[in-house]
């Protein structure tokens, strides 16, 4: 099996950002699918969530296979698109409506999500740094400041 460091360095690359973003959502879906919420591929390395947000513009049901960071309460999401330029458009949906269900091993929890700001997001900023290193390459590489929601149960 290939070590955490590998897949940290691997995930570093301008290359991993172009290529990840149009394969591994797709895989995790369909595993998802395929083991009715029971298993997310790219959560092997890091935890995962399923989140179903309300489209900002279209109001459709929109699912986005994520990494996230559990914590006491909740789970931090980590609005990196990968070091790519533009904001994932579920942090968009979140802030247009916070309010969505996240799947967490093979549970449907409804969920209310919260943008980060300030000393807070600061603070959690850290902890996401400590949990996945490559989070501070992906900020080096873009000019936006990296979005983290807070979702806890509803």
């Amino acid at each position: 099996m290939i070590g955490v460091r590998a897949v940290q360095k691997v995930s570093s690359t301008r290359a991993f950002a172009r290529i990840a973003p149009h394969v591994i959502p797709a895989m995790d879906r369909t595993v998802h699918r395929l083991t009715r919420g029971k298993v997310l591929l790219s959560a092997q390395m890091l935890p995962g969530v399923i989140l179903t947000s309300t489209g900002a513009r279209s109001g459709q049901a929109r699912r986005s296979p994520l990494a996230c960071m559990p914590e006491e309460g909740g789970w931090v999401l980590v609005g990196s698109n990968f070091g790519r330029a533009g904001h994932p458009a579920w942090t968009h949906n979140l802030i247009a409506c916070p309010d969505a269900e996240i799947s967490w091993k093979g549970q449907e929890i409804p969920v209310t999500a919260r943008l980060l700001e300030g000393e807070e997001r600061a603070e959690v900023w850290k902890t996401a740094l400590a949990f996945w290193p490559p989070y501070a390459t992906y900020q080096k590489r873009v000019e936006r400041e990296i979005r983290l929601f807070r979702v806890v149960r509803r």
